[in-house]
């Protein structure tokens, strides 16, 4: 695949193995994949309307402050500890956006594991645009960063 500038030149069978260096359950256990292009270096020297690595910061601090306040009595500080039922409970998606998630299940076989790791990034997604509970955009996001399910 490459980049926009210098293409791939392995060949599919190489692509394939190298992927196979890791085993199946190992990359269902990666929750985030993204492909970073190449800046071009006249981009370095400008300005950038990117949010402020502060205003991330604050971003990141209150959806933790979400997550506390969701869960006072646990000792779970944040939504990747989640296990079980309590995944369920506290990341359950709106009715749209369990019906992509429902969708994606059947269209990408998605494991247990997987299912439940989408439901945690969703409710992170939504606890960093401060929305109350899971909706389809979020749900679609985390959809979007798994590894295995979109190739």
């Amino acid at each position: 695949q490459g980049d926009a500038v210098r293409a791939c030149r392995c060949t599919p069978v190489e692509v394939e193995r190298y992927r196979g260096r890791l085993s199946g359950p190992l990359r269902d256990r990666i929750d985030l994949v993204l492909e970073v292009p190449a800046v071009p270096p006249q981009a370095l020297a400008g300005e950038d309307d990117a949010e402020s690595s502060e205003a991330i910061r604050l971003r990141v601090l209150a959806a933790r402050e979400r997550q506390d306040e969701r869960r006072p009595e646990s000792a779970v500080r944040v939504n990747a500890e989640l296990h079980g039922r309590s995944v369920w409970r506290f990341c359950r998606p709106d009715a749209a956006g369990r019906r992509l998630l429902d969708a994606a299940v059947r269209r990408l076989g998605l494991s247990a594991r997987a299912y439940h790791r989408v439901l945690k990034v969703a409710r992170t997604i939504a606890d960093l645009a401060g929305a109350a509970m899971p909706g389809a955009d979020h749900v679609a996001e985390a959809l979007q960063y798994r590894v295995e399910d979109r190739r």
